[in-house]
């Protein structure tokens, strides 16, 4: 496993693979890695003959009263985990590095429309941040393909559009989400759940399976399905950010003949901001 920290030695990697026609792919990390990473590494892999994984814990994404001094930094622990994946190289910069003018005076990077609403209306500025750092990251690395997950779903979204709108040479790969035996999607962020909010948390899964499956039976009352979900999330304990039903291909409301669809929900459980969705074909 090859672990790389400035540009240089990222860079002389880069090249040799490239001088014998290897693809490769990038998987985007904060760290802190799971299971639902190393299936991201894997997919990665069979789209490329080179895998690097970037753990970057990117301050620009991270709001005022956010987590972003706790957010868990566990390189090492995070580079034995990747030793038993498919991945070449960790490129693991320091803020200097992917900011060279300082965070003050960056270029940034933004997508509008798509990040107005979500997460972006609860997180002002933080996909500002997100497109910021991967176009950084696309730059350093220049990949064939970049791995992201379901997840995050409008995150993948506003990924994509940047990437086209700026026309750069890359494939995004949107890999499945990864989840728990109770159907939580696993997050670096899960780490923050008591041992009662555990128990609890898989609910935010079964509310979005509830209204695809609402959903697939016909129901078009949207309205009444969002609220009928919210009620039970906040019956369960969540403070609920959003729950909503949107055409799955740019997030806009969808009328009653849409046929893909997805639910997509953001709720906190004490410390824990959850996300999660599901997508819909009717």
């Amino acid at each position: 496993m090859i672990v790389v920290h400035n540009k240089q030695d990222l860079a002389e990697h880069l090249a040799e693979w490239r001088l014998h026609d290897e693809h490769v792919a990038l998987v985007p990390t904060m760290g802190n890695l799971h299971a639902g990473h190393a299936a991201l590494v894997d997919l990665a892999r069979e789209n490329a003959e080179r895998v690097v994984v970037s753990i970057f814990v990117n301050p620009t994404q991270f709001g005022e009263g956010e987590d972003f001094e706790d957010y868990p930094r566990t390189l090492e622990r995070d580079k034995l985990r990747l030793k038993q994946t498919a991945a070449d190289l960790i490129f693991a910069p320091d803020v200097e590095t992917v900011y060279p003018f300082g965070l003050e005076n960056a270029t940034v990077v933004s997508v509008p429309t798509l990040t107005e609403h979500f997460c972006g209306a609860s997180r002002p500025g933080h996909f500002d941040g997100v497109t910021t750092v991967v176009a950084r990251l696309f730059s350093l690395v220049q990949p064939d393909v970049a791995v992201f997950r379901q997840k995050d779903y409008q995150q993948q979204l506003v990924i994509r559009h940047m990437t086209e709108d700026l026309n750069l040479p890359i494939g995004i790969i949107t890999g499945e989400t990864v989840r728990a035996d109770d159907g939580l999607a696993l997050s670096s962020r899960n780490s923050y759940l008591s041992e009662s909010e555990l128990a609890a948390a898989p609910v935010l899964y079964e509310a979005l399976c509830s209204t695809a499956q609402d959903l697939q039976n016909g129901r078009r009352n949207f309205g009444e399905l969002e609220a009928d979900a919210i009620e039970r999330l906040r019956d369960a304990g969540f403070d609920v950010d959003y729950y909503s039903i949107r055409r799955a291909l740019n997030l806009d409301v969808p009328n009653r003949d849409c046929d893909d669809l997805v639910v997509l929900a953001a709720a906190r459980l004490g410390a824990a901001r959850l996300i999660d969705n599901v997508v819909v074909t009717v």
